[in-house]
């Protein structure tokens, strides 16, 4: 993964979130529950890199703002029932 960008961090409260997952279900699905609970800038895709096991996900998080809605569009709607599912 690239190296985290300062402004990312600069305040408390600002978040850098890497997901290491077994497949893109599991890492969409971590990211979803977060964003249900604080703002975030969600990523729309995964990394695999060569070697290594499973995929990377990267997205930023603001601690400081409660999430006004959980994701609306179906995708998200999906993902936090996958991840209920996921972590019981």
């Amino acid at each position: 993964m690239r190296p985290i960008n300062e402004a990312h961090v600069a305040e408390p409260g600002l978040a850098v979130v890497e997901v290491a997952a077994c497949d893109d279900q599991t890492a969409f699905a971590i990211q979803a529950l977060l964003a249900g609970r604080w703002e975030t800038a969600a990523a729309d895709r995964t990394t695999h890199e060569a070697g290594e096991p499973g995929v990377r996900l990267r997205f930023f998080l603001d601690a400081r703002q409660k999430s006004g809605t959980s994701c609306t569009d179906r995708t998200g709607i999906v993902l936090r029932r996958t991840a209920r599912r996921l972590i019981g």
